[in-house]
């Protein structure tokens, strides 16, 4: 349980680390929040934030849960998960558990992965928020990811320090603070082979594209790339708030949106209306060429059909359309008579 005997030493890693997360829960935990929980892989980044927790959090009363989840996906993970437990009992947190998964196939493994991971700390945080120790070197490749994509704004904004219940309290951190702090503590964390894998796309831009683009460019790459993403979430912040008016006065009772009322809108607020018109209705795993489809029916109404958009089921697709000066969206029965 964490009692305030666990300390951290005065170290420029320490100090880093604790104002990191000190920052994180005065901006972040609320009054009746019962405790924190930390995504724990038993890597450096996340044994460094579930130490610096422990500490800040229990100068604020707060008790630390740590989590961790088992992808089976390797021989001896199993082993892995109970020592980095056991760590984090050693630490000082409250209660430290193994979550076994199970990781599907759909999109691919890292994908199949993240979403399993997820769903699994989602089911036994009991409230709390979790904490990952994402890092200001995950954040710029996430932003560089994002720019090569192509797909706007939004995928470029990065990762948010809160979007709940995930908090990121490290994301003004670098990397090497948080193994740094690991070998303050004497603690050996766990170098999982997939994040040296060249086949993930994210190790390449981690070993070869960033490093490349600090050599070239002079240093200071990965910081700009973060602090850029801290900029467009701002931005989208006031963008999303306008649209979200502009949303309010074309909606109907019917759920509907009056074309007429989106169509004298700005594009950036008008998509921005739509998107979240979309996602309020149903759809998923919406792309830009989705919004942008329906997005036509607005702007380049030649008659044309509806557009299917993510989120349907077997036997119906979710449809928006356009009919009598109004955006509808409805789900249309698959069957071959329709």
């Amino acid at each position: 349980m964490s009692d305030g005997r666990f300390r951290l030493p005065e170290t420029p890693a320490a100090l880093v680390l604790r104002r990191a997360v000190r920052s994180w829960l005065a901006e972040f935990v609320t009054p009746g929040m019962p405790a924190v929980a930390v995504a724990l892989s038993g890597g450096a980044d996340s044994l460094a934030l579930t130490a610096a927790t422990v500490v800040e959090a229990g100068a604020k009363g707060l008790p630390v849960d740590a989590l961790t989840v088992d992808h089976g996906l390797q021989a001896g993970s199993d082993r892995v998960a109970a020592e980095a437990a056991a760590t984090a009992r050693s630490l000082g947190v409250r209660s430290a558990r193994v979550l076994p998964v199970r990781v599907g196939a759909e999109g691919g493994l890292e994908a199949a992965a993240r979403t399993a991971r997820y769903a699994a700390l989602d089911a036994a945080r009991a409230g709390c928020p979790v904490l990952i120790g994402h890092t200001l070197d995950d954040q710029a490749e996430t932003v560089l990811l994002g720019l090569a994509r192509g797909s706007g704004a939004r995928s470029i904004q990065g990762m948010a320090p809160w979007s709940p219940p995930w908090g990121r309290p490290l994301l003004g951190v670098r990397r090497a603070d948080t193994g740094r702090l690991c070998a303050d503590l004497g603690l050996s964390p766990h170098q999982d082979p997939h994040n040296a894998s060249p086949e993930f796309t994210r190790v390449r831009v981690r070993t070869e594209v960033l490093p490349l683009l600090e050599e070239v460019l002079g240093g200071g790459v990965a910081e700009a790339l973060a602090r850029t993403g801290a900029q467009l979430r701002e931005d989208a912040a006031v963008l999303d708030a306008l649209a979200g008016e502009l949303l309010a006065r074309a909606r109907d009772d019917a759920g509907g949106l009056a074309v007429e009322t989106l169509a004298t809108a700005p594009a950036a607020l008008r998509r921005r209306a739509i998107r979240a018109w979309l996602l309020a209705g149903g759809a998923n795993a919406l792309t830009g060429k989705h919004l942008h489809a329906v997005d036509a029916l607005i702007t380049d109404w030649r008659g044309q059909g509806g557009v299917a958009v993510g989120g349907g089921t077997p036997e119906a697709r979710l449809v928006a359309e356009r009919e009598r000066g109004r955006l509808t969206l409805r789900r249309h029965d698959r069957s071959p008579a329709r």
